[in-house]
């Protein structure tokens, strides 16, 4: 692995530091979105184990993140990208997200992928082109795992009393 990068803008700077990440604010962005509802902190903290993180910070305090899940030599997935509420639409996503195309690593990836049902316009504007073509990408979809996964430790508890 290489060491970790900085880039600094005005008062803001992201970090690929994982030691520096603010997991319970993570958590709490992913559990509220539209792709990670009800996920657990231990499936998060894992998530960024095996992931190149990128934080988005004013002073100590996180403001941002993104995540390149990769194999480091070929392919790239950029998810979980979020900028905390009032902070949006200052070009901060679009930083972050330029940001992590220029990371070595990223960089030497073959191929970048990521989903999207919010702002792809911005994902346009840092070069994501729409595939959109027939029996090209194909995927195993379980968007309420973390739903049910919640659910059905609630009802292990509730059996156990």
């Amino acid at each position: 692995m290489s060491e970790h990068l900085i880039w600094r803008r005005d008062e803001f700077v992201i970090d690929t530091d994982p030691a520096r990440l603010d997991i319970p604010l993570i958590h709490s962005v992913l559990t509220r979105s539209s792709w990670a509802p009800d996920i657990d902190i231990d499936t998060v903290r894992t998530s960024i184990a095996h992931s190149l993180c990128f934080g988005l910070y004013r002073g100590n305090e996180q403001v941002g993140f993104a995540r390149v899940v990769t194999d480091h030599a070929t392919f790239g997935y950029l998810c979980d990208v979020f900028i905390v509420e009032g902070l949006r639409g200052d070009g901060l996503g679009r930083w972050m997200i330029e940001s992590a195309n220029l990371h070595p690593t990223v960089q030497k990836l073959r191929r970048v992928m990521l989903t999207t049902s919010t702002a792809p316009w911005l994902y346009a504007r840092c070069g994501f082109e729409a595939i959109n073509r027939g029996d090209l990408v194909w995927q195993i979809s379980r968007p309420d795992i973390y739903t049910l996964r919640l659910k059905a430790e609630q009802g292990e508890d509730a059996a156990k009393q």
